[in-house]
């Protein structure tokens, strides 16, 4: 199998698996912020930098139902959101009308080069096969601005989970847990200096540890 048609058959895959359980995702992890006020601090904490350094448009990368790009929005930040999910896509249409949504892949953005001042990837990294995480990063790099700045949520761990069910479905479903400091570095060989990083332990359900990331692309806006 080439490189090419193994990362498309992955995509399809976590694609399909979305596909699949999107409304019982939605449904399950409504109102979850509520109950994690460090996710809440660093998504409010990347708003307001974004803000405080011009503001300008912002896409939530793996927007799932809508719920993080919403959330950015009463923020006030201009904000859209981008998934592999057409189901997904469609769910936070629906959810959030007067908000854009559409399909993409952050290993190919459809974005034109700078057009971003910022871009938040919250648990979405995650689904990317590991070698390949260091190009999706200079992706991000590409579509930021100068003085642009990124905002990544993940699961901490060296070992993959899989799941071969999901929410009662069948589905072929890959968690890539990173390192923060791997993170990091990857995010600096990308071309960002990193600004600030929280790990925190995992809550009641939750399988692991949690990480946040905030980086910025140097330049001046």
């Amino acid at each position: 199998m080439t490189e090419t048609s193994r990362e498309s058959s992955h995509l399809n895959a976590v694609r399909a698996a979305y596909d699949a359980i999107a409304a019982d995702y939605a449904e399950h992890f409504e109102g979850e912020f509520q109950a994690k006020p460090l996710a809440l601090a660093m998504l409010d904490a990347f708003a307001r930098t974004v803000l405080a350094h011009g503001g300008g448009p912002v896409a939530d990368v793996g927007c799932g139902p809508g719920r993080v790009t919403a959330h950015l929005d009463s923020l006030g930040l201009d904000v859209f959101g981008v998934d592999l999910s057409p189901e997904m896509v469609a769910l936070a249409r629906r959810a959030y009308p007067d908000l854009r949504f559409e399909e993409g892949s952050m290993t190919g953005l459809e974005l034109d080069d700078a057009s971003l001042a910022g871009l938040a990837a919250w648990y979405s990294v995650i689904h990317v096969l590991p070698d390949r995480v260091p190009a999706v990063l200079s992706e991000f790099h590409r579509v930021l601005a100068p003085g642009g700045h990124l905002l990544l949520g993940f699961q901490v761990g060296d070992e993959p989970l899989h799941l071969s069910e999901a929410f009662g479905r069948a589905v072929s479903l890959d968690f890539h847990r990173m390192r923060p400091d791997r993170v990091a570095g990857l995010l600096e060989q990308a071309g960002f200096s990193v600004c600030a990083r929280l790990l925190r332990e995992a809550y009641d359900g939750e399988t692991a540890p949690q990480a946040y990331l905030l980086a910025r692309k140097p330049g001046t806006p």
